[in-house]
């Protein structure tokens, strides 16, 4: 399995911050934070990733993260996303580097000390995604569970104004190689991206999805809150090495 970061995106959240680098190479404590995210595909036994970014700071990447070798990485490409056409859009740049294997895909701003090495070693078809439970569901796509069957997702809601749980689709999935071929029956939304949440309800309606929560710590660095909470969280963790 190879993995996918996505690293793209203007940040604008996080101005002025962002004026000065891509938000993925802010500090988390005392690492960038893209740096975590290609931790947590490391840990799971992945050693080849493709890095996707955009915007005017995408240079900056090669400078930090170079070849990759020294976070564990065997293999580290980088490709370009023109504009901010969405996370399903992001993805679809990569097709050509998953070469017809299943990919590993995380959100650039996620921080977390989860081990997902089984979930990633048992995987063999569909899709697999990883729910937290939070308290502002509205911020994220949202499961909605069967009422019949708890265990059963028959929907994810993107940002729902009224969240039927609180639990929260993480910034982390695991594919097959008919993600990309999903990818292009999507329409644009709305905000004119192609939304992940459309391609993972594709995969709910056929029955090829499963989902595992996430155990240990997790968060997005989105905004400055969450910025703030991550990089708390991880010096709390570091000392008490």
């Amino acid at each position: 399995m190879k993995g996918v970061v996505l690293a793209g995106g203007l940040g604008t959240r996080l101005y002025p911050l962002t004026f000065a680098t891509n938000k993925h190479l802010l500090p988390i404590y005392d690492k960038p934070m893209v740096y975590y995210p290609i931790e947590t595909l490391v840990r799971a036994g992945i050693d080849e990733v493709i890095v996707v970014t955009g915007g005017p700071h995408a240079g900056h990447f090669l400078r930090v993260l170079k070849t990759g070798e020294e976070l564990g990485l065997k293999h580290l490409a980088y490709t370009f996303q023109e504009k901010e056409g969405g996370i399903a859009e992001a993805l679809s740049l990569c097709e050509d580097f998953a070469e017809g294997g299943p990919v590993a895909v995380i959100l650039g701003d996620n921080t977390t000390d989860a081990d997902i090495s089984k979930a990633v070693k048992t995987f063999e078809a569909g899709a697999r995604i990883f729910l937290k439970r939070v308290p502002d569901p509205e911020r994220f796509g949202v499961a909605v569970f069967d009422p019949k069957d708890k265990k059963k997702i028959i929907k994810i809601e993107e940002k729902p104004k009224k969240p039927k749980s609180n639990f929260a689709v993480t910034g982390l999935y695991i594919y097959d190689h008919r993600v990309f071929d999903l990818i292009r029956k999507c329409k644009p939304s709305k905000r004119g991206e192609l939304e992940i949440t459309d391609v993972n309800n594709f995969y709910i309606k056929e029955g090829s999805m499963d989902w595992a929560i996430l155990k240990g710590y997790w968060s997005d660095a989105g905004t400055f809150e969450s910025l703030f909470k991550s990089s708390a969280f991880w010096a709390r963790k570091n000392q008490k090495k």
